[in-house]
């Protein structure tokens, strides 16, 4: 039997990238799905379930719309009987602009996906859990959350704001059963981080990418899915209010560019 046999899970910002890779995972481990995001591509995310022998249902909605993200909880809670998992992973990128060039109406759209989206995730998914006693929250913060330097002020901000809400939550959720997590992804090779990848081929230089990490190199969707699913799974039972890096290492020192000691 998969980690997730049986188990009802919402997974957001599914249509490419670490939302696609923990759709094919999750449901491979014995997931039943929702797969969420705004995109179309979401359907073709669900085409490779399927193909793969999975149970999934696209939804094509806003994960930063209360009454998208009402929706299919209630979506899921009524088609699976239940919801005990959802990985609020939508988020964007918010580009690199100087401050004095920044406005009011971009930080409010990166706010609104990458950190209201998981408190809406939260705020409707409590209480199905709280109700069944037992259930996993998973939202997608960054080491940009963690450490300055790694993205833009929004972004870096909205993520920074993730990684506190998932530990404040912990401590709201005390004695319920219902735990909750955020991965925090390094430099991952996905469709946000595309013009990165395309930059350093035409300047020759992809092999410098990942290099201030120790293990030298950029992270897969995959790798970000394998930490998803351990914190939605019950390997995960006593992990709660933690904010992970899977990073290669990044965020464990300074970086710095001399020889290894």
């Amino acid at each position: 039997m998969g980690r997730l046999e049986g188990k009802s899970v919402i997974i957001t910002g599914a249509g490419s990238g670490i939302g696609r890779a923990a759709s094919l995972l999750f449901t491979r481990e014995g997931a039943k799905l929702i797969a969420v995001d705004r995109s179309e591509a979401v359907k073709e995310t669900a085409k490779l379930v399927s193909d793969a022998g999975g149970i999934v249902e696209a939804v094509m909605a806003d994960a930063g719309s209360e009454a998208d993200v009402k929706a299919f909880i209630d979506k899921a809670v009524s088609k699976y009987g239940k919801l005990d998992a959802i990985w609020a992973n939508a988020g964007v990128s918010g580009g690199l602009v100087p401050i004095p060039e920044q406005t009011v109406e971009h930080w409010q759209e990166v706010l609104r996906i990458n950190l209201i989206g998981p408190f809406l995730a939260i705020k409707h998914s409590m209480p199905h859990m709280i109700r069944q006693k037992s259930g996993s929250i998973v939202c997608t913060a960054s080491v940009a959350g963690l450490k300055a330097g790694a993205s833009g002020h929004p972004y870096g901000a909205s993520k920074a704001g993730v990684i506190s809400l998932v530990q404040t939550t912990a401590y709201s959720l005390s004695g319920t059963g219902v735990r909750i997590n955020a991965v925090c992804p390094g430099l991952i090779e996905t469709g946000m981080t595309k013009p990165i990848f395309d930059n350093a081929k035409q300047r020759g230089t992809e092999g410098k990418i990942g290099q201030l990490n120790p293990l030298k190199r950029a992270g897969q969707p995959h790798e970000l899915a394998a930490m998803g699913l351990f914190l939605a799974s019950d390997d995960a039972s006593y992990v709660n209010g933690q904010a992970i890096p899977v990073d290669g290492g990044l965020t464990a020192s300074m970086p710095y560019t001399g020889k290894p000691v």
